[in-house]
Order: structure tokens, then sequence, then C-alpha cells
């Protein structure tokens, strides 16, 4: 504004004095002052009419008059000056006035730093508010971290604060506790399995020692010998048959690759595993029969491993024939088009509701055993190997003296 009102005020005092450049020449006082004021009046670019003063370092160039001949007035920028050129048709005179707006340049770098100051306080207040939000967002993480450090097997009793369990690490704290929940579970049954394997066979043990000692205390018969010595073979079948069965359990979790199992005919199992149940029972009766005959061999026809299968069935005969009030199992198949079932039946006490409850638990016998040999573990390995075939055992009473075990197989 200020350089176009110099401008005016130049083109009026060449007005004023008819054109007369000697005279517009003298020193003049201005009201208003410019920084490094400079002004070009000319009519070509050598034919100049005045000058403001006689250092013009304006770069005036006959396309720069062009241009602004052409736009009437035109600004541009020549290294610090800004610059106003006119051009006046009625005079056919170009104006040309430059000047370094310093006060414009202080406030620009007043505005640089304050912007300065604005983004390294923004890039401070931003790093803090990152720090602090980075500390409650891993929070948890690190609660999580301690819990791990303290978690051993003998202390899983610590758990991780859950929050409301809607966040993504409120999640993994929620899953952290159920994987302690699930461990803690597991060790507990481990332990319960190892002090009651442990003191199962502490039993036999501890009675073929005592047999043992009595014997050589004291001068026995060749009968009485003969006696011991069955009574030891008792002893050693049952602590072998305890150990297997133990076995079994233990190789029960790191059984896991079913894709290579054989397909196999579920009759001709049954009738193998019959045939070495009589080989232990002599006075058995086992009475086997088909529901429904099978259209098709494939009915018959069921993936899985053959040794597991048959001590399954084993200890189903076993079981049966040890709780029968007639040493009589019945054993009937039916086959339908997903599934197979096999049902051992028997007649005898029946099991109560509680009992049927806990009849899974390891070494757990219910009150109709009192009077028979046994260690509590049979249908639990039953349950295991059902498991593994994908296939589910359930206890009924048809009455308030038959039990039923049925073993479901989806094929």
């Amino acid at each position: 504004m200020r350089l176009k009102a110099r401008t005016n005020t130049l083109l009026g005092e060449y007005r004023s004095f008819n054109q007369d450049s000697a005279a517009m020449a003298k020193p003049r006082p201005y009201t208003v002052s410019l920084n490094l004021l400079q002004m070009y009046l000319a009519k070509s670019p050598t034919q100049i009419v005045f000058k403001e003063n006689d250092t013009i370092n304006l770069n005036i160039t006959d396309s720069l008059l062009s241009a602004i001949k052409k736009n009437k007035e035109l600004r541009f920028r020549q290294g610090q000056h800004e610059c106003l050129g006119t051009y006046v048709p009625d005079l056919n005179v170009y104006v040309i006035s430059g000047a370094v707006d310093k006060t414009g340049l202080r406030k620009l770098s007043y505005l640089f730093y304050i912007l300065l100051g604005v983004f390294i306080g923004g890039v401070i207040l931003s790093t803090f508010l990152s720090f602090i939000m980075v500390q409650q967002a891993f929070k948890p993480l690190i609660r999580l971290s301690q819990q791990m450090q303290l978690t051993t097997s003998t202390n899983m009793s610590g758990k991780v604060n859950e929050g409301k369990g809607k966040n993504e690490l409120e999640q993994i704290a929620k899953n952290f506790n159920a994987m302690l929940d699930r461990l803690n579970q597991s060790f507990e049954r481990q332990k319960s399995f190892v002090q009651h394997a442990s003191h199962e066979l502490r039993t036999p043990l501890t009675k073929m020692l005592s047999q043992t000692e009595s014997a050589l205390n004291r001068e026995l018969s060749n009968s009485e010998y003969k006696e011991l010595l069955l009574s030891l073979q008792d002893d050693q079948i049952e602590l072998i048959e305890l150990t297997n069965s133990l076995l079994v359990l233990s190789q029960y979790e790191k059984i896991n690759d079913i894709s290579s199992w054989p397909i196999l005919r579920i009759d001709e199992l049954l009738f193998e595993s019959m045939s070495e149940s009589k080989r232990f029972f002599n006075d058995i009766d086992i009475e086997i029969n088909f529901c429904n005959t099978p259209e098709l061999e494939e009915e018959l026809l069921l993936k899985g491993n053959e040794v597991l299968l048959k001590s399954a069935f084993r200890n189903l005969i076993k079981n049966a024939y040890l709780y029968s009030d007639n040493k009589t199992v019945k054993i009937s198949i039916e086959t339908k088009q997903n599934f197979i079932n096999v049902v051992f039946t028997n007649t005898g006490n029946t099991l109560t509701k509680e009992e049927i409850e806990k009849m899974f638990i390891p070494f757990f016998r219910g009150s109709n055993a009192l009077l028979i040999k046994g260690f509590g573990l049979g249908l639990l390995i039953v349950k295991k190997i059902s498991e593994i075939h994908n296939a589910n055992l359930i206890y009924t009473t048809a009455n308030s003296s038959t039990n039923k075990f049925a073993i479901s197989f989806n094929i």
C-alpha cells in the first residue's frame, strides 16, 4: 500500500512539473519513509525520466516492462525488495518502485521463532504424553511378566488383574489366568495320581516283603512253600496289572498321531478280547450278539489303535465279570450309519448317583468292590482310550440289578 501511495505521489509530481525531470530531481520531504527505497520512472529501458536515488539495483528489462504494460500494474519481488510496476498510458511512462519491508520481515522472523517454539514444545509435550500413555498401556504386561516370574510348579495361586477384559492386554491377562487354572488342575491331578499310585504300589510290595520275611524266619514244609509261592505269584500278577495300568495312563497324553492308525473290524477285536479274558477267568461266561445284522462290512470298520481298543474291551469284560452275580457278561453290537455301539451288560449291584459321579477318578472304588481285588484304574483307562478314539463311554442301569457300559464310536 505504501509503495502504491509513493507511486501515485511520484506520478502527481510528474504531472505538476509538466514532465520536467530537472524540477523533479530536487529533494522533497515525504511523510512516509520506506527502507532502501528505489524508484524508477522511464519511458523505456534506456530512456530514464527520474530515479529516486542514483543507485538502482532493480533489474529493469524489456520483458519486465512488457509485462507491466500488459497488466497495467504488476507486483513482483527482486532479492529483498518488494516491487510494484505501474504503466500510465496517457503519460506513456513506467513507474517501478521497490523497498525492503523490514517490519514484515521482522514479523516473519517473530512468526518463525514462535512456530519453532510451538513445534519444540509440541514435540516435548507429545513425548511426555506418549511416555505416560505407553507406561499405562504396558502396566498389564509388566504385571503379567512379574506374575510369570513368581509362577512355579508349587505356586500357581497368584492371578493377574484382568480389569474389565475389553482390550487386548486384558484379554491376555484373562487367558493367562485361565492357563494358570488349567496348569494348576493338571499338577493337582498329577500329584494326586502319584500319591495314589505310590500307595497302591506299596501295598502289594509290603505284603510280598512280609511274606518273604516270615518264610525266612521259620522252617516251612513243601506244601507251605508252595502255598507261599502261589500267594507271591498272585501278588506279582497284581503288581504287574497295576504297573501296566499306570503305564497306559502315563502314555495317554503322548498319543497324538492318529492319522497312521489302521482300519479295524470291531467284532474281531471283541472276539480276540473275549479269548484273552477267558484265559484269565476260567469260569467266565461271555455272550455276544448283534442287535441288527450289518448289511455291509464297512459298517463294522473303524480307524483305531488295536492294542488300546483291546485293552479297553478287556477292562470292560473284566469289570463286568468281577461285579457280576452269575459270572456272565453280555456284549451287544449295534451298527448304524454314523456310529457303532458296543454295550457290556452284567447283573449285580448297581452304582449310586454319588459313585457314578466319581467312577472315573483314579483309584476310586464303589461300595460293591469292597471284597474284590482291584485298583480303581480300569474305567479311567477305558475312558481315556474312548476319548482318543472320538468315542463316548456311558454308564446306565436298566434296573436295580443290571449294569450297562456302552461305548459309542463315531465312524
